[in-house]
C-alpha cells in the first residue's frame, strides 16, 4: 500500500513531479491505482486496524486528488509547501490594471445580460484571460520558483474563476 508521512506531500504520494504543470493523465491513473489498492472490499476481512488504515488512505488520497487536478487549488498547494500563503481571506489588493478589467467586465455582463452574442464574447475574452493567467502562474511556479507572485497571479485567477461562472449561469439562462 501507498505510504504518506508526515513530510511528503500529495505530489509524492501519487508518484509525480511537484511542478504547476502536471500531467493530468498520470494523476489520474495513480489516483485510481491507489483508490483500488485501499478499496473496503480488498480490506473486508483484515483487522480493524487495517480496515482504519485503508480508509484514511482512500480519504487522503481523495483530498489529495481534488487538491492537484483544481488548477487554482494546486497552486495554492504548492505556494504553502513552499512557505507563501496567499492569504486570500485577508489579502484582497490587486494590480489596479486587474482591477480595471474586472469592472469592465461587470459593466459588460449588466449591460448585455440578455444579449447572448455579446456574453459569448465576454465569455471568450474572460477564457482567455484565465488561459494567459494559467500560463503566467506555470511560469512562475515551474520556472522562476516565484511562489509570492504565483500567489497574486492565483488570487486574480479566483476572481476570473468565480466571474467566468457568474457569466457561465447568465449565459445558461438565457439558452
Amino acid at each position: 500500500m501507498a505510504n504518506l508521512s508526515a513530510s511528503d506531500d500529495y505530489f509524492r504520494f501519487f508518484g509525480l513531479n511537484q511542478q504547476f504543470n502536471i500531467d493530468l493523465p498520470a494523476l489520474d491513473q495513480a489516483y485510481l491505482a491507489i483508490q483500488r489498492e485501499v478499496h473496503p472490499d480488498r480490506h473486508a476481512r483484515g483487522s480493524d486496524s487495517e480496515q482504519r488504515i485503508a480508509m484514511q488512505m482512500a480519504t487522503l488520497a481523495n483530498t489529495a486528488f481534488q487538491t492537484l487536478k483544481n488548477p487554482i487549488q494546486r497552486g495554492l498547494y504548492i505556494c504553502q509547501l513552499h512557505g507563501v500563503d496567499a492569504k486570500l481571506e485577508t489579502n484582497t489588493a490587486m494590480p489596479a490594471a486587474f482591477l480595471m478589467k474586472q469592472m469592465e467586465w461587470r459593466e459588460s455582463l449588466d449591460e448585455q445580460e440578455e444579449d447572448l452574442p455579446a456574453l459569448e464574447a465576454l465569455m471568450e475574452e474572460v477564457e482567455e484571460s484565465k488561459a494567459e493567467t494559467i500560463v503566467e502562474i506555470t511560469q512562475a511556479i515551474d520556472g522562476a520558483k516565484n511562489y509570492q507572485r504565483a500567489a497574486e497571479l492565483l488570487r486574480g485567477l479566483l476572481f476570473i474563476d468565480k466571474f467566468a461562472v457568474e457569466l457561465d449561469d447568465t449565459i445558461a439562462a438565457l439558452i
